[in-house]
Parts: structure tokens; sequence; C-alpha cells
């Protein structure tokens, strides 16, 4: 008997091990929830990461099981993750023949008579856990439109990859409308810690919307979880996600996008290294280390060094085929790391050293950064460590009002 308890109790281990108790939305509605979406039109805002637990396209599975999907729209990317530039057209998915609506170009009206023709509009997207990402400001504004024509939602909620324990960064001081760049729209910091779902019920609720709105959690996962204890298959979210690596330095390294460093798109390291050809790496790495806060406190859990790097036709126009001088971050600590207190420590650092060759895209940083006061305070030279301290009055105030949002 106590050699089968031994067992039964690994076998119980390996499973949590393997992260393989966690299931996405798509098997929970099917499993447990069916009457949900039964007999009902669907409409499916989804892209490649709408996957099941098998890694398996909603839109299939949905239709072998017999459920009646009648159209599809598809956020920033498209609909199969490929594209990283504005204005994609409607198209068709050749494997179902149903039409993908473009919530990132596409035409309007095409897509709100097909929103007319439906009884539910399921939305299954992997968010990134950080403010910048547009997909919730995607699903938002089709949120907004479903309210309108009386038609329910329900999201087929997936977990946060960067773990759902945590917020860190600064806040935006009020909700406001998706802007076209569908950027930093909810009054949320930078790394939130909430899946698509919560941050969908905030949504609801700060935009006054009064969508009908249903959450199919994602079962097992835990706050606490990262992607890679759920078991799921890594599905790249975006062109320039390729691992939880980099996801994992992108509520932080994402402020470099609105300056005039490389982000590492065209690499295979986006967002776990910045540089530029005038950078010096031992300077910046000297002066990081000296005055990254205070007593070092925002390079905890993380390492930094040198490197050089060669951009291969980046999306964002940096550097193509020019070698670069960069510097990597690789998190040691997760538990410790702040990848938003770790990009102010080195904006303040290449400040010092380069404050001829350091440039801001003020509109596009500002929008990143909530505003404009991050740039100006590394502008003024500001001690990164003064900087991050005046965002904790706020990031306690947001814990708070999430508590109210979270289902998990």
């Amino acid at each position: 008997m106590r050699l089968h308890r031994f067992s039964l109790l690994g076998l119980l281990a390996c499973a949590v091990s393997l992260g393989a108790q966690v299931r996405p939305g798509i098997d929970v509605v099917l499993a447990d929830s069916a009457h949900l979406i039964a007999h009902k039109r669907l409409g499916l805002l989804t892209n490649q990461t709408g996957v099941d637990a098998a890694g398996r396209r909603d839109v299939d599975v949905l239709i072998a099981g017999g459920y009646r999907v009648t159209a599809l729209f598809s956020p920033e990317h498209g609909f199969r993750g490929l594209e990283d530039r504005p204005g994609l057209p409607d198209a068709v998915d050749s494997a179902s023949g149903l039409p993908i609506y473009s919530l990132y170009g596409g035409t309007p009206l095409s897509r709100l008579a097909a929103l007319d023709s439906l009884d539910v509009l399921l939305v299954d997207l992997q968010d990134i856990g950080a403010r910048y990402y547009t997909y919730p400001a995607s699903a938002t504004q089709l949120m907004r439109e479903a309210a309108r024509r009386g038609k329910s939602v329900i999201v087929l909620d997936r977990p946060n990859p960067i773990g759902g324990d945590v917020a860190q960064g600064n806040v935006r001081a009020r909700a406001g409308d998706p802007d076209s760049a569908f950027v930093g729209f909810l009054p949320i910091p930078m790394r939130h810690g909430m899946t698509l779902g919560e941050l969908l019920r905030l949504a609801n609720d700060r935009l006054h919307l009064h969508a009908t709105l249903t959450v199919v959690p994602a079962a097992g996962w835990r706050r606490s979880l990262y992607f890679d204890a759920t078991g799921l298959p890594w599905v790249k979210p975006s062109p320039n996600m390729p691992d939880l690596e980099s996801a994992m330095h992108y509520p932080g390294t994402c402020l470099f996008e609105g300056t005039n460093l490389s982000v590492g798109r065209g690499t295979a390291l986006a967002f776990q290294i910045v540089g530029a050809p005038w950078l010096d790496t031992a300077a910046v790495l000297e002066r990081l280390r000296e005055g990254g806060g205070g007593r070092g406190e925002g390079l905890l859990g993380v390492e930094v060094s040198g490197m050089t790097f060669t951009p291969r036709a980046p999306t964002d126009g940096k550097y193509d085929g020019i070698e670069l001088r960069g510097i990597r971050l690789r998190v040691t600590d997760r538990r410790r790391y702040d990848p938003t207190k770790a990009a102010v420590a080195l904006l303040a650092a290449l400040r010092v050293v380069h404050r001829d060759s350091l440039r801001f895209n003020a509109p596009s940083f500002d929008r990143l950064a909530a505003g404009r006061d991050l740039r100006l305070a590394i502008l003024a030279g500001r001690a990164p460590a003064a900087i991050w301290r005046a965002w904790g009055p706020d990031l306690a105030r947001f814990r708070r009002a999430r508590a109210g949002y979270l289902l998990y």
C-alpha cells in the first residue's frame, strides 16, 4: 500500500513538472461548457496562437465538433501571424474556406456585416503580458462592436506567459479608446500580470462597453506559473517573439522601439538584445553596473553582456545588414528580475555614455511609456532608482484595483 501511494505521488509530480495540468479555454469550453456555443452562429477572433493543448487550430477543432463557425477575425500580424506591417487586407482561410476579416486593415463595413450575422463572438489570442501588445486592443474594439449589436462575447482564456503574480513599471493614468497603433489604452502598468480574459473584463468595465462577456478560464493555471511550466506548445505570438526569454524582457526592452537602437528584430534574439553601430559596449556596461539603480537593483535577476549582431531585413528598418555592437540580457532569476527597471537603468547608462548619439522618437516612445515623463527624466539625467520609486504609489493602486478582475 505504501509503495502504491509513492508511485501515485511520483506520477502526479511528473505531471506537474511537465505542466500537463493546464488546459486552454478552447479545451475547457468543449469539454465542460459546450452549451455556451452549441447551435450558435460563431465568429472567432484568433490567429496562429488559437490552438488546443494538442496544437490543433481552434477553427478546425470547432468545425470537426459540428459547431457552426461562420466568420474569422484576425489582429495585427494576420491570421497566420506571419505579417509585420500595417494595412493587412481581408482574406480567406484556405483550409476551412471561411472569410477572414482583418482588424489591422481590412474593410470595416464587411466585418461589421459579419458581426451582424453572428450569435456569439469567440476570442482566443495569446497575449504576452505587456501593456504595449496590441491584441487586447483589437479584441476590445471588436467587443465594443459586438456589444452594440447585442452579441455575446466569450473569451477562451490562456495563461499569461510571464506569470500573473507580478506587476511592474509605470502605470497609464486612465483608460482611453485604443488609438490607431492599438497600444497602451488601459490603465495598467508595463507588465500587468493579467490574462487576456482578465484584461477584457477590465476593459468592459472601465470603457463602459456593456458587453455580455463570459471568460472561460484556462484550467489548471496558477498565477505563479510561467509558460514553460504549462505543458502547452509555444506558438510565436508575433513574428518577433521567438520564445519565452524574449517575452520576459519585452516589458522593458520594447521601450527601445522608440529610440534609435535596434531591439534585435531581424535576428533570433529579438527583445533580448539592443544595439547600434555607435554603441561603446564596454563603457555602457561599466556605467550600467555602477549606476544601475540603488545598489544594482536594476540588474537583479539578469545578466548583461556585450555582443555583436547583424539584423537581416528587420521589420523596423533599423540597421539592415549592418554589424551592431550590442548588449544582451539573460534572465537568471525570474523572481527577482524586473525588466522595466533594467530598461530604465540601461537607458540612463546610454544617456550618460552616448549623450550625443542616443535619440528618441518622441511620439513612439511616449506612446509606449504612457506619456513623456519617462523620456524627460532620462534626458534630464535623473537617477534610475528615483524614476522607478516614483512608480510605487500608482503600482500599489493598480494592484488593488485589478483584484476585482482576476480569475485565478
